[in-house]
C-alpha cells in the first residue's frame, strides 16, 4: 500500500452479507479482534444508513437505530449479496450523488479501514486478506471471478491497496487450529448471511507449522443459502399474509406475489421505494377483496418500514432458536395488536428444506474428503447458532461432537493468520 502508513503483519476481514469484524496479528504473536464500533472488540453488523437530514452515514448497530428510531434516510444491508449480479453496478442517490452499490461497498470497507487505523496509531498492516465464501455465485465461475474483483477494487477504493483472498471456512479452520493440541480431521461448518460454506481439514500443532497447508485441506464446498434466505422463507410464511400474500381478490385470484417476494428479501426491499416500484404496489388496490390488508402494505412501503418488518422476523427467529419457546414477533408499530409468532416447529417445518440442502452440502464435502466421519465439527458463523441446523447436522453425522467457535470473529482470526 504505497503512500500508506503501515505496521508490520496481516490484517484480515471479513466482509459478511449480515455482519463483518477484523483481526490484526503482528508477527510472531497471537491475533487478536479490533473494535468496529466502540471500544469493544467485536464485529458490527454489515449496515449503512444515509442520514438525509445529517448528511451523514451511520454504520453498524448504530445505523440500525437510526432506521429503527424513524430517522429520515435510507438502510442498506445485505449489500454482498450483491456481488456477482449486474444490480451491483446499478446507480442510487446518496446524499445528492449518484453512486453505484460497488462505491456503497467500498464506504464500509472504508469505515473498517478507518477504524483499524483508530486502533493501530493511525497505520494499516502491511498485508490486507479478506474472506470470500466457496461460492459468490453458484454454478457460475465468471460471476464468481468478477464478484471477487469486484470485492477487491471496493476494497482498493477503500485505501486498502491490492488485497488477497482465503475462503472463508479455511480461515475459520486456522482459529480453530490454534486450539487444538493433537491432530484431527475437522469439518469446519461456516454458516453465514449468504451463504454456507464447508471444509474438510487436517488441523494440529504440527501442522500449523507448515507454510504451505494445501496437502491439509481434504475438500471444500458451498452452498448459496443463509441466515437471510432462512429470514426469507419465514417472513414470506408468518408475515406477509397480514399484508395480503396469497389473499384471494374479487376475481378470485391471488394478489400476486412479486412485492411479497422482494419485501422479504434483504437486499431487495430498498428498490420497492422507487416511484415505480410504489405506484406498481398502489396498482394492487384492485386486486384486494380486504382493503386492509392492502392499507398494511401500503403503511410499509409508504413509510419504508420493509428493513424494519425484516429486522423484526430475524430477531424472533433468533430469540425461538435460542430459547427453544415461542417468540413473539413486534408489529405494534405496524398496528396495535397486530400479533404475529415464531416458534420452534415453525423453525423446523419452514426451513427444512433449505436447512437439508445445507446438511447435503456438509455431507458432500466430507464425501469428496475420503474419510468415513470427520472427528469434529467446528461451528462458525451467526446462523450456525440456529437450534435446527445443529439437529440436523447430529442427524447427519451421529455421534460426532459440535465445537462452538467465536460465531461472529472466527473468520476474521482466521484470516489473520492466512
Amino acid at each position: 500500500m504505497a503512500d500508506v502508513l503501515t505496521v508490520p503483519g496481516t490484517l484480515g476481514i471479513d466482509f459478511g452479507t449480515s455482519n463483518s469484524a477484523a483481526a490484526y496479528r503482528a508477527p510472531g504473536q497471537a491475533a487478536r479482534l479490533l473494535p468496529l464500533e466502540g471500544a469493544a472488540a467485536t464485529g458490527m453488523p454489515t449496515a449503512l444508513f444515509f442520514n438525509t437530514e445529517e448528511q451523514r452515514t451511520h454504520f453498524g448497530r448504530d445505523a440500525m437505530a437510526q432506521y429503527l428510531e424513524g430517522e429520515e434516510g435510507r438502510l442498506m444491508r445485505s449489500l454482498k449479496s450483491l456481488l456477482g449480479s449486474s444490480l451491483l453496478q446499478e446507480k442510487t442517490a446518496v446524499h445528492g450523488k449518484l453512486v453505484s452499490y460497488q462505491d456503497i461497498i467500498g464506504i464500509f470497507l472504508k469505515r473498517v479501514a478507518d477504524q483499524t487505523r483508530r486502533a493501530l496509531d493511525g497505520r494499516l498492516p502491511e498485508r490486507v486478506v479478506l474472506g470470500r465464501p466457496v461460492h459468490f455465485v453458484d454454478a457460475h465461475p465468471e460471476r464468481d471471478r468478477q464478484a471477487q474483483e469486484s470485492l477487491a477494487a471496493a476494497a482498493r477504493t477503500a485505501g486498502l491497496g491490492e488485497v488477497s483472498f482465503q475462503l472463508e471456512p479455511i480461515a475459520a479452520a486456522l482459529d480453530y487450529e490454534q486450539r487444538l493440541e493433537r491432530e484431527a480431521v475437522v469439518l469446519v461448518v461456516d454458516i453465514g448471511g449468504g451463504t454456507s460454506d464447508f471444509t474438510v481439514v487436517r488441523l494440529g500443532p504440527a501442522q500449523a507449522r507448515h507454510a504451505d497447508r494445501t496437502q491439509d485441506i481434504l475438500a471444500t464446498t458451498g452452498v448459496h443459502i443463509g441466515g437471510t434466505d432462512f429470514d426469507h422463507r419465514l417472513n414470506v410464511e408468518q408475515l406477509m399474509p397480514l399484508l395480503g400474500y396469497r389473499h384471494l381478490g374479487p376475481s378470485g385470484r391471488e394478489v400476486p406475489s412479486s412485492v411479497f417476494f422482494d419485501l422479504s428479501t434483504w437486499h431487495l426491499i430498498q428498490w420497492l421505494y422507487s416511484p415505480k416500484a410504489l405506484a406498481a404496489a398502489r396498482a394492487l388496490r384492485s386486486d384486494y377483496r380486504d382493503l386492509h390488508l392492502y392499507q398494511r402494505l401500503m403503511r410499509v412501503l409508504d413509510a419504508r418500514e420493509g428493513h424494519r418488518l425484516a429486522n423484526a422476523v430475524e430477531q424472533a427467529k433468533i430469540a425461538a432458536s435460542s430459547r427453544h419457546a415461542a417468540a413473539a414477533v413486534e408489529l405494534g408499530w405496524l398496528e396495535p395488536d397486530l400479533a404475529a409468532e415464531i416458534t420452534p416447529e415453525v423453525l423446523g417445518d419452514l426451513l427444512q428444506a433449505l436447512l437439508q440442502q445445507v446438511v447435503a452440502c456438509a455431507a458432500e464435502c466430507v464425501q469428496q474428503a475420503g474419510v468415513a466421519a470427520p472427528d469434529a465439527i467446528y461451528l462458525t458463523g451467526g446462523s450456525s447458532a440456529l437450534r435446527t441446523l445443529r439437529d440436523a447436522l447430529r442427524q447427519q453425522f451421529p455421534g460426532v461432537p459440535q465445537v462452538e467457535g467465536d460465531l461472529f470473529g472466527g473468520v476474521a482470526t482466521g484470516l489473520a493468520y492466512a
